[in-house]
């Protein structure tokens, strides 16, 4: 961030909004320039190692939006910060952060200038509110160095310090005082031998918003120097992440007025923990480690409308910290892999959106393929598929960046979905360390690539060499998918109504076939419903097949899963020694569109030095 050339606060002790916006902006630029350091000082509540790209996302929007504030009062930019901190809030840290800005531009509503009372009394609101959003506040975190800073504010304020500048030069003192006592009063960060992240970053940030008001310039990127962890430490390893629930959900809840009080007690009659709802009587960001993000979200749906729907797997990320791969691996949902390699490799992935009538989904997190395929048969509703926001990616690719020298994200095929470009448009001004691969296919085609490129990330490849040999394999990548039932194509509007009668009575069942080049859907025949079907399927997904070389395979099943063990047999017996792994359910990508009972095989060649 180029320096600014404002000047900072004076002696006449008080501050408009113009500097105050300045101000904020450089503490901001403090946080996200260490970020990569408080994500591997994270381990508390849970060592998932991403809080600081949880604070940075959350500051991050809060930057954003103030870019296009203007004016100088105080209390209108402030009111901005609060709201868009609720809006952009991510993580446990994050919600606790936007509730204590929310009740600092409470405080300050109406206010067109700063003075040392005015602060103190809007950060003493904040600091009240932050503890209050959280179900179970501790101390030793970002609470502790938030209430410091308040107090000694107020302190400043009772003894008549009217000098804005020296106010805030005492609570920082103090607040670094707060923050080093950290270890003293959480086991878990004395026994890893760091301060707490979160309040770490809220040091951060208010260093930063000093250097401001010295200085009259952008936040330094010299930062970390009251941290007790060194640079270079890596937690988790003797960290236990919350074994009982595996999802970080978070959502935002938006009603005409809603009753907190009522949402905290549904709320807690849930199998949850980590409970943080922060926010306004209008809109609030809620925070819940949970082990079915649905049924959070189904609860609070009863309280209005629920959007922004996120759910991390902890369980991965914690993985990902100790990973030692220099290569991390991520796909979005289209993808289908076996869960047992999902717990192995250096995956991550980014959930597709589900839309059946006035329901949303996250993909494979708070609707899973049996629940996916149940729906599919009995709702009224068209069910539709939607890319993640580009905000979801580079979430997760500046998270994985604090612990993996790259990151390669195998994508869905550009030719028949817009998540490709969303993975893009979020790898931009990443350094180059982000690398997006168009697999020109989906679901196992796409997971058979992530695999490959997980096992050669664990081997020691980088990421040239695994884009490289993703290119070469992708051309002979192919799968193949035969629909029994064109009810949801129909339905889809991808097909028109009257293929679905003559297909029934005629007994044809479409066959369908992506990968190569194209990365289009193409129709690669007809079969006869019969019994055979399986093994006349196989034969022609085998059609000119190079059998001199090694394969991998994978069958997957749309509810359907008796016949694609059957597809399986006939595959293993007509292509002997092909690698195929156990039958399991093909995701939303596929179900979606071919309905169930259809069945999908995918082929990719074992190895790259094998595709000419």
């Amino acid at each position: 961030m180029p320096n600014i050339a404002v000047q900072s606060i004076t002696p006449q002790h008080h501050a408009d909004g113009r500097t105050l916006k300045q101000a904020l902006i450089a503490g901001i630029g403090r946080v996200l320039a260490d970020r990569d350091r408080l994500n591997r000082i994270n381990v508390f509540p849970v060592p998932d190692g991403d809080t600081g790209s949880n604070l940075g996302f959350t500051l991050a929007s809060v930057r954003d939006a103030l870019q296009s504030v203007r004016g100088g009062d105080v209390g209108v930019l402030f009111g901005r910060v609060g709201s868009e901190a609720i809006d952009g809030a991510r993580g446990n840290s994050g919600a606790i952060l936007a509730q204590f800005l929310q009740g600092v531009s409470e405080g300050l509503q109406g206010h067109r200038r700063l003075v040392v009372d005015t602060l103190a009394s809007a950060v003493g609101r904040g600091s009240a509110q932050a503890r209050q959003a959280i179900a179970e506040p501790r101390e030793g975190t970002m609470l502790s160095v938030i209430q410091a800073f308040a107090e000694s504010l107020r302190l400043a304020c009772d003894q008549g310090v009217v000098d804005l500048r020296s106010a805030f030069d005492r609570a920082l003192v103090a607040s670094r005082r707060a923050l080093a006592n950290t270890p003293n009063q959480l086991a878990v960060l004395r026994k890893a031998g760091v301060v707490d992240a979160g309040a770490q970053g809220f040091l951060n940030l208010l260093e930063g918003i000093n250097d401001y008001i010295l200085r009259g310039r952008s936040a330094k990127t010299e930062v970390g120097l009251t941290s007790v962890a060194e640079a270079g430490v890596m937690v988790g390893v003797d960290a236990e992440a919350d074994s009982l629930h595996r999802w970080c959900s978070e959502c935002v809840l938006s009603a005409g007025a809603i009753d907190r009080s009522a949402v905290r007690k549904t709320l807690d009659a849930l199998d949850g923990s980590s409970l943080v709802i922060a926010g306004t009587r209008e809109k609030l960001r809620v925070h819940m480690h949970v082990d079915d993000p649905a049924a959070l979200f189904d609860a609070l749906s009863a309280f209005g409308e629920v959007r922004a729907r996120k759910a991390d797997d902890m369980h991965a990320q914690q993985r990902a910290t100790r990973e030692r791969s220099a290569v991390a691996i991520v796909v979005d949902s289209a993808a289908d892999v076996p869960a047992d390699a999902l717990e192995l490799l250096p995956i991550q992935m980014v959930p597709v959106r589900i839309n059946i009538g006035p329901e949303d989904f996250l993909d494979k997190v708070s609707l899973s393929p049996e629940a996916f395929y149940a729906l599919l048969r009995t709702s009224e509703h068209t069910v539709r598929t939607s890319q993640p926001p580009p905000g979801d990616f580079r979430r997760l690719f500046e998270f994985l960046l604090s612990h993996h020298e790259a990151v390669v994200y195998v994508g869905v095929s550009r030719a028949i979905s817009g998540t490709l470009q969303a993975g893009e448009t979020a790898s931009a001004n990443l350094a180059g360390r982000v690398h997006v691969v168009d697999t020109a296919n989906v679901s196992g085609g796409q997971g058979l690539l992530a695999r490959h490129a997980a096992e050669r990330a664990l081997a020691g490849a980088d990421a040239a060499t695994l884009v490289a040999e993703l290119e070469s394999l992708r051309t002979r990548t192919v799968t193949f998918a035969y629909v029994r039932d064109l009810t949801s194509a129909v339905r889809g509007g991808r097909i028109p109504a009257w293929a679905l009668p003559i297909t029934r009575w005629l007994g044809l069942v479409p066959v369908a076939r992506i990968g190569g080049r194209d990365g289009r859907l193409h129709v690669a025949g007809i079969c006869l419903d019969r019994a055979n079907l399986p093994a006349r399927f196989v034969r022609r997904v085998l059609r000119g097949i190079d059998r001199r070389i090694a394969w991998r395979a994978q069958v997957m099943a749309c509810d359907s899963l008796e016949e694609a063990q059957r597809v399986r047999r006939a595959l293993i017996e007509q292509l002997p020694g092909v690698e195929c792994a156990e039958v399991f359910d093909a995701g939303s990508a596929i179900g979606a569109h071919a309905g169930p009972g259809s069945i999908v095989v995918s082929l990719m060649p074992m190895h790259a030095a094998d595709v000419g």
